[in-house]
């Protein structure tokens, strides 16, 4: 059984980190507009400071449920997730804005969703399993 309260705030940190990457990405129409000036690349230091946090409370969780609640939420690969924030942690000079540029049109709403959808029925003890 893990810790219900922790979990939920964990991802309730998610969700600001999700939301903090779409107001950044906002004016960014292409890859291009990354690394095209100063403003980008702001744009994309910010973005990619918020999937390293992303990321590292994944792991989080995964520690506190033992593996066993995103596993059964499969529209999301979390453990991209979790190696995007190894990436760029341990490999930032090698960051590629196409990259960081899919992931925010592709996967950022997507995990929202299913974020969202974890909180809801973790908030209302919904058949997640080991929630206490």
């Amino acid at each position: 059984m893990f810790d219900n309260e922790l979990v939920i705030d964990i991802l309730k940190n998610i969700i600001w980190s999700l939301n903090q990457i779409d107001k950044r990405f906002a004016k960014i129409k292409s890859a291009q507009d990354f690394i095209v000036d100063d403003e980008g690349l702001e744009k994309l230091d910010s973005i990619c400071m918020q999937l390293i946090n992303i990321g590292e409370a994944l792991k989080q969780i995964d520690k506190l449920t033992e593996n066993k609640l995103l596993i059964n939420y499969k529209e999301i690969d979390w453990k991209s997730a979790k190696g995007m924030r190894d990436i760029i942690t341990h490999h930032y000079f090698d960051i590629d804005s196409e990259t960081v540029f899919n992931v925010c049109t592709d996967h950022i709403p997507e995990m929202k969703k299913a974020i969202e959808q974890i909180l809801v029925e973790l908030e209302s003890n919904n058949k997640v399993p080991g929630a206490k």
